[in-house]
C-alpha cells in the first residue's frame, strides 16, 4: 500500500509542471461563451428586481407611521 501511495505521489509531483504550463495559442472567447455569460447576467438582474421591491416594502413598513393599527379594548362593542 505504501508503494502505491509513493508512486501516485511521485506521478502527481511530476505532472504539476505539465499542468502549470500554458499553451502558446491565445484563448478566444466564442459566441457561445458570450451567450452563456449574458444569460447568467440576465438571471442575476431578474432576481434583483423582486429583491429591491421586497426591500422597499420592508423599509416602508418599518418607517411608515400611518400604518399603525390600534386594537380595541377588551369588552368594547364593535360596530
Amino acid at each position: 500500500m505504501k508503494l502505491i501511495i509513493t508512486i501516485l505521489a511521485v506521478m502527481m509531483v511530476k505532472a504539476t509542471t505539465v499542468l502549470a504550463a500554458g499553451s502558446r495559442e491565445a484563448m478566444e472567447i466564442s459566441a457561445l461563451m458570450i451567450l452563456f455569460l449574458a444569460f447568467g447576467a440576465l438571471i442575476i438582474v431578474c432576481q434583483l428586481i423582486p429583491c429591491l421591491v421586497l426591500f422597499y416594502s420592508m423599509l416602508k413598513g418599518l418607517f411608515d407611521s400611518t400604518a399603525k393599527k390600534t386594537s380595541p379594548k377588551a369588552g368594547a362593542k364593535m360596530s
